[in-house]
């Protein structure tokens, strides 16, 4: 598959429009697919009449902490002729999910490295088949990976800082950023990994998330649990699913089956990095990510999480390096800002 690649610079608004027109019609099918899927995986359809008080709860906190994001999201429901709501549902969709109805069985395998050569790489694992909706935003600051509609998911800005994330699961869960959206602005306004941290401490984030930071300097991740941030810098960090904060450790809600799994990634993950050099290029990187337990096989479940993309960002030379679906199976396509 070709993956679309959408140059949206300009105003919040003319960014929102720009998206919304070049993905309208592949937008509408998929919230008309049960809404957005919710329905194929939930245990029991949404309730439609209460989530529009849920989604207000979203769009006022996204307004208050995130103008700028939230004058795009109006651009978006414009120019793919969605209504405020449906544009709020998309950036709030794995919240909706929540973690409590949904097991989780993998989501994830993340890593960086600061240096001379610096690189952030990692494996995307979601549920909904969500492979067929990936696009590529270049915001002119930065590439944004972004399925079904996202302003943010992760990517490499032109300042050289480079975001992932892991899905973890605590705390409580509640309108607020979606940290998708979070990763899009420290995307668009931070310089640097510190930077990024700072910012994320003044958002009210929506749910618990561990995000992974690179720039040529610093690594590390970021574990959120309710209203706390956890940074630990490291030579080489590595996340999947289960907190690494001893403190955090304590509040996981990850089911046995996923811990084990994260586990086993985790250990996975750093055992074929001991054998990368520093230099490796990103195809290198791929065959790490691109091999099992590091990437999940599907099941045929649209419940399950699988393995529907994965990338090599290099921040410092403002690259992104995608290869979509099962990345055993597909070719890699490259990204670069302009």
């Amino acid at each position: 598959m070709t993956i679309p690649y959408l140059p949206i610079a300009g105003t919040p608004y003319q960014r929102g429009v720009r998206h919304g027109r070049a993905r309208r019609a592949a937008l509408r099918a998929f919230l008309d697919d049960g809404l957005a899927r919710l329905d194929r995986i939930l245990p029991a359809p949404v309730d439609r009449d209460g989530l529009g008080p849920v989604l207000d709860g979203y769009a006022r906190a996204i307004t208050a902490a995130l103008p700028d994001l939230a004058e795009e999201l109006r651009g978006l429901a414009d120019g793919a002729a969605l209504t405020g709501d449906e544009a709020v549902l998309l950036q709030a969709r794995r919240e909706i999910l929540g973690y409590q109805r949904v097991p989780t069985m993998g989501d994830c395998t993340a890593y960086a490295r600061p240096g001379a050569y610096p690189v952030l790489a990692q494996t995307v694992d979601l549920n909904g088949d969500l492979d067929d909706q990936i696009a590529v935003l270049d915001t002119g600051r930065a590439l944004v990976l972004s399925f079904a509609g996202l302003l943010g998911y992760l990517g490499v800005s032109r300042t050289g800082l480079a975001v992932g994330l892991n899905l973890v699961l605590g705390g409580r869960w509640r309108p607020g950023v979606p940290p998708y959206l979070a990763i899009r602005h420290l995307l668009d306004v931070a310089d640097d990994v510190g930077d990024a941290v700072k910012l994320l401490l003044d958002l009210p984030l929506a749910s618990s998330r561990s995000i992974m930071l690179c720039d040529p300097e610093r690594a590390g991740f970021a574990e959120v649990l309710g209203d706390e941030v956890r940074f630990h810098q490291m030579a080489e960090p590595v996340h999947t699913n289960h907190f690494l904060d001893p403190e955090f450790a304590a509040y996981d809600e990850v089911n046995v089956f996923a811990r084990n799994s994260s586990r086993r990634r985790y250990d996975a993950c750093r055992a074929a990095l001991a054998d990368l050099p520093a230099d490796a290029a990103a195809e290198r990187h791929f065959a790490v990510l691109a091999r099992p337990p590091i990437t999940v096989a599907g099941t045929g479940d649209v419940r399950r999480e699988r393995t529907v993309a994965a990338i090599v960002a290099l921040p410092g030379r403002g690259e992104l390096h995608v290869r979509p679906g099962d990345p055993s199976r597909s070719d890699t396509e490259v990204f670069r800002l302009r």
